[in-house]
């Protein structure tokens, strides 16, 4: 059987790809480029808390088999990849 971590970052990826899918029907639905490109920025927020959820969920699961440092260092890492993202 999966674990739960497992089975919460799945689930977080798949309610993550059906907003993508559902924002490009959107996109198609309204025709029309101002409206296209606001809702493609509305999903510029989505990917990075679903990114930062998952790993957080991820993280959590294996908090027992892995050492304080070493989650620190992953959690480092993301902010990293924040605040490359960002610059």
């Amino acid at each position: 059987m999966w674990e739960k971590a497992i089975l919460g970052m799945a689930a977080l990826r798949m309610m993550s790809g059906t907003l993508e899918l559902l924002a490009a029907l959107l996109i198609l639905k309204v025709n029309q480029v101002e409206k296209a490109l606001l809702i493609n920025s509305s999903l510029a927020i989505v990917g990075p808390l679903v990114m930062l959820t998952t790993t957080t969920v991820g993280l959590i699961g294996m908090s027992d088999r892995i050492s304080f440092a070493k989650i620190a260092w992953i959690f480092l890492g993301v902010v990293c990849i924040f605040i490359g993202v960002r610059k």
